[in-house]
């Protein structure tokens, strides 16, 4: 999570407590919108910081690209 919160930060010039609220709120989102196998190895993925199964899962949260991108329906 500190990897994430610190991208976050150099990304948008933001303090630490602001990235952690946006990190919070994003993960919270793709959370609530991702299929709940995938959903379930989020947290997995943001404290080891890469893939928690055998097929690859969701890798490293890093690979994810520019949330800012992201276009919701």
């Amino acid at each position: 999570m500190d990897e994430l919160i610190k991208m976050v930060q150099e990304k948008t010039g933001i303090d630490e407590a602001q990235a952690r609220g946006a990190a919070d709120a994003v993960l919270g989102f793709l959370k609530g919108r991702l299929p709940a196998p995938i959903a379930s190895q989020i947290d997995g993925i943001i404290s080891g910081g890469g893939s928690t199964d055998a097929t690859g899962g969701l890798g490293d949260l890093a690979n994810l690209g520019d949330l800012g991108n992201m276009k919701g329906g």
